[in-house]
């Protein structure tokens, strides 16, 4: 009797036991299926990327899209330092130059090898506008050469590390301005170009020059003026997975993601044109 007492109580104890080393398995096992992707990604791909994420998420539900949005130039340079970074996406061949061993020795002029051979492509290009604050021109700003007149006491541009930036001088370099603009101290340097389009929408400057989708995202914005064809170069944005990605076969799954139809849809609305 005695034996059948503790028989029935040992059996009790391994059920019990099974149950709880079950229930705390499971959570061990669902974390290790969960797969992390992180992305450095130009500022004025915020919106666009944010809605990839979400659409992924239906048709990759175990991974989790990890972002980090600034200038190009901020984001290569934390690659350099060694920040942990699957993809890296530019809005400049500049900046993804910079780490691209194939690139010109110009260029890469540390000689940095990060990424990934093969994987480097062009995802989208871009128009570079003219903006003033949503119904508050009272001078008539219409035209880049403006910035050089009485109409604009203030512009605000991106830095000269800044893709927009780069894009901005090239552009009042070839009319001829660009000297007149910083002997007049016209300028208000931004770090990025969300920051220029703040700058705008606050009123603070009289007009900035942004990315035609950033303003199409802002309600506080108007473009006034496109580039003037042929004064800046192609705005195209590069994108590749990087030598130092901890999952190559997730950071893969998200780029043919990045180049299919649903993530080309979400760059043509907000105003990209997907390459």
């Amino acid at each position: 009797m005695k034996e059948g007492k503790f028989s029935i109580v040992r059996r009790a104890a391994f059920i019990v036991a099974g149950v709880c080393l079950g229930f705390f398995a499971l959570p061990v096992a669902s974390l290790a299926a969960s797969k992390t992707v992180t992305v450095f990604a130009a500022a004025s791909m915020t919106e666009s990327l944010n809605e990839i994420a979400g659409l992924y998420k239906a048709a990759a539900p175990d991974v989790e899209i990890v972002y980090n949005f600034d200038s190009s130039g901020t984001l290569k340079t934390q690659i350099q330092e060694g920040a942990d970074c699957d993809i890296f996406i530019s809005a400049g061949q500049r900046q993804m130059n910079q780490i691209d061993i194939t690139a010109d020795p110009k260029v890469n002029t540390d000689k940095l090898d990060f990424v990934l051979p093969g994987t480097r492509f062009d995802i989208v290009s871009n128009r570079v506008v003219l903006i003033v604050p949503k119904g508050k021109n009272p001078k008539g700003i219409s035209d880049f050469a403006d910035a050089a007149t009485d109409k604009v006491s203030l512009i605000a541009l991106g830095n000269a590390d800044v893709p927009v930036g780069q894009y901005s001088e090239e552009i009042f370099k070839k009319l001829g301005l660009w000297d007149k603009l910083n002997a007049d101290k016209k300028i208000s340097f931004a770090s990025n170009v969300k920051e220029v389009l703040a700058q705008v929408e606050a009123g603070a400057v009289d007009c900035g020059v942004v990315y035609s989708t950033d303003a199409a995202t802002s309600d506080g914005v108007e473009i006034t003026a496109d580039a003037p064809a042929g004064s800046h170069a192609p705005i195209t944005y590069p994108a590749a997975i990087l030598k130092r990605t901890k999952d190559e076969p997730a950071a893969r799954a998200f780029v043919e993601f990045l180049k299919g139809d649903a993530s080309k849809n979400v760059f043509k609305r907000i105003g990209f044109a997907a390459l």
